[in-house]
Order: structure tokens, then C-alpha cells, then sequence
């Protein structure tokens, strides 16, 4: 003999096991920069309709209301959440964090374009700039060997001062928007992909048509708020256990049914 609350509490678990890794991911990355916090989404599936609602009930009268079972939860989607995380200083000439909207443009290996909020940037022997793995920031900028100052206006101007006191403008830092930035795909590294969902990249200029402005010397954290997640971890495990003890009670209902056939 089974119980339709048996399978309803799995999965309720299995709901509340996806919402505590998506809180462990949070916390795990709550010191990541440019890190973006995750939530999942939740929807009850589909209905056994025992009686329906509206349904004749003689043949002058309508049901007024219906007789529906539920059959339990599952996870529809996990969505990263892009509000602004807090800007801290660095004073390193190379590192530049977006107060607002955009993302920065890295060239990957395979010749697509990823887009990242972490603006902890490196020189390579060469002089180009790189994130953190070596992946080239676009537009390419490559830094002389004889410049001894760096400068990154807030509008993405990029100029470097040389050894005789010089200054030599490289290019323009420009930022991406979408139209849906939470359909971008996170693919590790901080980094995300376009997709379908994201719609089409927005290129401009910081500063310019809605878009962030750049702060050099400056990252932007994780938007993680880390007493946020304590509190859903103490809810998430409280779920938990009122879907264990579902489970634990129906178990006992059927015991005391089984013994007493």
C-alpha cells in the first residue's frame, strides 16, 4: 500500500536540497569579484483532478468549487541576480570595477566574446591585457614597455603616461548591456555567454545610453549578503524537516494500516 504523501514530501526534498546548494554556491563565492548571487525558482506540478470545478452537479446547478490533488514541487529554473555589488578600493592602476549598468568584453580562446564584471585585469609580457587566465580584454589594449603610469577615464578612455611624461591615449574601454542580462549563461571563471534569452549585446560607451561608469583602482564584490543566506539556510533546512517528518508520519499511518488488515 502506498501514499501519495510519500512521493509529494520527495519531492519537497529534493526541492530543498536544490535551494541549499544554491545558498552554498552563494556563500562559497560571497568574497568572488563581480560574483553574481543565485536563486532558484520553484512551480507545483500537475494537479489530479478528482472533481472539477464548474462541473454539473444536477441539471440546473455547477460544482463551486473543484476536488484537485497536488502531486508535490519541482525546481523550473536557477537565475542569477544582477544588482550591484559594493565597490572597494585597491589603488592597483590595472583594476577597474562598473558602477552600474554593463559588462566588460574578454576574447576567449575559441574566438567568442564572454562578458565579465570582474575588472581585476593583468599586463602580459607584451604589454596586452588580460584577465586573470590570460584571455585579452576587448578592445584589445596593448601597454608600451616604457610607460610608467596608467590612466583609465570613466568613460572607459584608456591613456598611459611614458618615461620622458608623455601622455598617449590607447584606445576605449567600451561596455556591453542586455536587454535580459539574468539569460546570460555563467560558464565559470566569471564569466558568462550570450544566449537566445540574453538577447544581442548593446555596445557603448561608459557613461553613455544607460550604461555604468568605469572607477579604476577600484573591484566591485560579490552581491552575496552572507546574513541573506544564513537566514534561507535556517528556512531551507526547516523545510527540510517538516518534509522528513511528512514522510515519517505517512510511514506510521501506513504501519497502523498494514498491521490492522
Amino acid at each position: 500500500m502506498t501514499a501519495p504523501a510519500l512521493w509529494i514530501a520527495k519531492t519537497g526534498l529534493d526541492a530543498q536540497q536544490t535551494r541549499m546548494s544554491l545558498i552554498a554556491q552563494n556563500l562559497a563565492n560571497v568574497n568572488t569579484t563581480g560574483y553574481k548571487k543565485e536563486r532558484g525558482l520553484f512551480a507545483d506540478l500537475m494537479y489530479q483532478n478528482v472533481r472539477q470545478v464548474g462541473a454539473p452537479a444536477t441539471q440546473t446547478t455547477t460544482l463551486p468549487s473543484g476536488l484537485q490533488m497536488g502531486t508535490g514541487v519541482r525546481v523550473v529554473a536557477t537565475e542569477k541576480i544582477h544588482t550591484q555589488g559594493n565597490i572597494v578600493q585597491t589603488n592597483n592602476s590595472l583594476d577597474m570595477s562598473i558602477n552600474g549598468k554593463g559588462f566588460f568584453q574578454i576574447l576567449m580562446p575559441d574566438g567568442q566574446i564572454n562578458y565579465t564584471r570582474d575588472g581585476t585585469f593583468k599586463l602580459t609580457a607584451d604589454g596586452q591585457v588580460v584577465t586573470n587566465e590570460g584571455n585579452p580584454l576587448q578592445p584589445n589594449i596593448t601597454v608600451p614597455a616604457n610607460a610608467v603610469a596608467i590612466s583609465v577615464g570613466s568613460d572607459g578612455t584608456f591613456s598611459v603616461t611614458d618615461d620622458t611624461g608623455a601622455t598617449t591615449d590607447l584606445g576605449q574601454i567600451n561596455l556591453v548591456s542586455f536587454v535580459n542580462p539574468t539569460g546570460l549563461e555563467p560558464v565559470g571563471n566569471n564569466l558568462f555567454r550570450e544566449t537566445v534569452a540574453s538577447g544581442a549585446p548593446n555596445i557603448g560607451i561608459a557613461g553613455q545610453d544607460s550604461l555604468g561608469t568605469l572607477t579604476q583602482g577600484s573591484l566591485e564584490t560579490s552581491n552575496v549578503n552572507a546574513v541573506e543566506e544564513m537566514v534561507s539556510m535556517i528556512e531551507t533546512q526547516r523545510a527540510y524537516e517538516m518534509n522528513t517528518k511528512a514522510i515519517s508520519t505517512t510511514d506510521q499511518m501506513l504501519s497502523f494500516v498494514n498491521q490492522n488488515l
